[in-house]
């Protein structure tokens, strides 16, 4: 146990005479002689037994209040501590200042935040103070004033334990629930049986809060080593997690990820020197960008004993270096536990450095023009004077699953699942799944999806089709236009348009299976991405994402020689038509000419409306003739 600084500075100077100064009592001073020679032992007993006897001789006499109250923080009962700094306080506020300072530490400890407020205030007008004590001080009147408004105004909070097909005897840790909602990832901790070490299981989803059909994920991921902290990405196509001890690691944990097979989990591969160090790395969190990982780190350069730290797959298949997530985010103490939201942006995690309500509380940020926002507490009584470190939140930003040790669960630690408060939801998302098949023989296909932002061209969230059955899913968040590209070498890419309404939500996803073409004479695909202004044959910026496909598709095939073709509805007459289509076709060929490629690889034609896909009797139909194809005219 440590002993109080001031007061082991205090009563080393006791061994003088300056106790002589608040009592006049021999019995007293010879009791208190005695007790300062058993406390200097570490015999706490016997030394509150001598105190006991001079308080006895003398009730005013201070110093023997104040070791009292020393003796009793160090063995713990804080309320008989408080009651005797109190006592030597009343006697004479001023004979030893610093008693405020620990009274009010005193309090603080004990959840009594408006008291202890009443003698950080007194203490703080105290001259002497020293730097650390000052920076402590202010980091508890701080907390203080949080914590009294945050149980004056708790949040909605009704948490419901997944039950005993989830939760054992033991720990269980949340980790990853599926895009769809229908599978839950946990990791495992028994303390009895044969497998003590951690690992992890999924469970189906069969209604409400029933988990059903729980088992282990089993090998290549489950060793006889401990894994721990694992994510899947949102599209289920890989699995990130922190294994630890491992013979070919870099450090005592390292991150590792392992592909969807289509028939279970490959082979895990660590991430590499760039991303695993020689020290501890864990906690990864993977957003639905297809590229960005969030993860933990004990390495140099961080804050505090913590930091989350970013790095990204860069288009080479490399992780880039990782880069600290910031001073926003991390304190001088330890943050854990990141999950990134697929909306891209709202950031849970768990931290000892912000202000909150006990060990380490959750929070939440959102990016905001590429910074984060100010961490917001998750509010008590989400966050407790406990340990609260894991938290994952569903796609649809409804229920939040944490692991939890309070009262009433089945073992150590469970799982439950909550309501999240208005506040801290984050935005909403939808997601878009379907297959990719060939358009002849409707085999599966490992394929590239995107979505890109059809003006900048930028992809937005990036993800392979399983190499087995062709699947694939893509979370996006709502309220605005996508461009969908499909890629694969040897294959025409496949392009069309989403538009997600405001009110679309994750009841209702979309489903867009994709059939390639294979690149051969004759082979045409509709440019769906590519637009013109009414009457005009200006390009569009929405354009610029196909645009740059169509140009990458040149650029990877150089045998390949295509026709742009320009087609309208029946609108207008016969010669406007063709000469508004061949302009269009035009400003395509233009474009392709100005990004590099050879004018003999490329010829444009204007059809008019001669070549229709739909019927020109209703609006559907006619939107459906105004097109741009793209033929290939030769293979070689």
């Amino acid at each position: 146990m440590r002993k109080t600084l001031h007061l082991v500075v205090f009563f080393m100077l006791l061994s003088g005479c300056l106790y002589s100064q608040t009592t006049k009592s021999s019995k007293a001073r010879q009791f208190h002689e005695r007790a300062l020679r058993y406390y200097n032992a570490s015999a706490y007993d016997e030394a509150l037994g001598e105190t006991g006897k001079a308080l006895k001789a003398d009730r005013n006499f201070i110093e023997s209040w104040l070791l009292s109250g020393d003796i009793y923080s160090l063995r713990g009962d804080k309320q008989k501590a408080i009651d005797s700094y109190k006592t030597a306080i009343s006697i004479d506020s001023a004979f030893f200042v610093p008693a405020y300072y620990i009274l009010a530490n005193l309090l603080f400890d004990q959840g009594e935040y408006e008291e202890s407020l009443i003698y950080y205030t007194r203490y703080s007008d105290y001259p002497k103070i020293r730097e650390a004590e000052k920076a402590r001080l202010e980091k508890n009147v701080k907390t203080a004033h949080f914590r009294i408004n945050a149980l004056r105004n708790p949040v909605p909070f009704n948490p419901i334990n997944l039950g005993e097909d989830v939760n054992t005897s033991g720990y269980e840790f949340v980790n990853h629930i599926s895009a769809d909602r229908q599978y839950l990832y946990f990791t495992r901790r028994m303390t009895t049986g044969e497998r003590r070490d951690e690992q992890f299981f999924y469970g189906q989803n069969s209604g409400d809060t029933l988990w059903v059909n729980v088992r282990d994920i089993g090998a290549p991921i489950n060793t006889e080593r401990d894994e721990g902290a694992m994510t899947v990405s949102p599209d289920g196509q890989y699995l990130f997690y922190s294994g630890c001890n491992s013979p070919e690691g870099f450090g005592s944990c390292d991150l590792y990820v392992a592909s969807n097979t289509g028939n279970g989990w490959g082979e895990p591969v660590n991430l590499g020197p760039i991303v695993n160090t020689g020290d501890w790395e864990s906690q990864p969190s993977f957003s639905s960008d297809g590229k960005t990982l969030y993860f933990v780190s004990n390495r140099p350069g961080g804050h505090g004993s913590s930091d989350i730290w970013i790095t990204t797959l860069a288009d080479n298949g490399y992780w880039t270096e990782p880069v600290n997530a910031g001073d926003v985010i991390n304190t001088n103490e330890a943050e854990r536990g990141p999950f990134i939201h697929p909306d891209g942006v709202t950031l849970y995690f768990s931290s000892k450095g912000h202000t909150g309500m006990g060990q380490g509380d959750l929070f939440y940020s959102r990016l905001d023009g590429g910074e984060w926002t100010e961490p917001q507490n998750l509010g008590y009584p989400i966050n407790t004077s406990e340990d609260e470190v894991t938290l994952i939140v569903d796609n649809i930003g409804e229920y939040a699953y944490y692991s939890s040790a309070k009262k009433g669960g089945y073992g150590l630690q469970d799982i439950y699942r909550f309501e999240l408060p208005q506040s801290a939801k984050p935005n909403r998302v939808s997601y878009l799944k379907g297959i990719v098949y060939d358009s002849i023989t409707g085999s599966r296909l490992d394929a590239r999806v995107t979505l890109l932002d059809p003006q900048t061209g930028d992809t937005l969230v990036s993800s392979n089709s399983n190499a087995g059955d062709g699947s694939y899913l893509l979370v996006l968040p709502s309220g605005r236009n996508y461009a969908l590209n499909c890629s694969r070498p040897g294959y025409l890419f496949y392009s069309a348009r989403i538009e997600l309404a405001e009110n679309n939500d994750y009841i209702d996803p979309y489903r867009k299976d994709i059939p390639l073409k294979k690149i051969k004479d004759g082979e045409k695909i509709i440019l769906q991405n590519i637009f013109f202004a009414t009457d005009s044959f200006n390009l569009l910026p929405d354009s610029k994402a196909e645009l740059d496909h169509l140009v990458k598709l040149m650029t990877n095939n150089p045998g390949i020689r295509i026709q742009i073709g320009g087609h309208t509805d029946n609108t207008g007459s016969e010669q406007y038509n063709n000469e508004l289509s061949e302009k269009r076709a035009g400003s395509v060929y233009t474009f392709l000419i100005g990004a590099g490629v050879e004018r003999n690889r490329v010829s444009f034609k204007g059809y008019g409306s001669s070549v229709p896909v739909a019927e020109n009797e209703t609006e559907e139909g006619k939107a459906l003739n105004r097109r741009t194809e793209m033929v290939v005219t030769q293979v070689h």
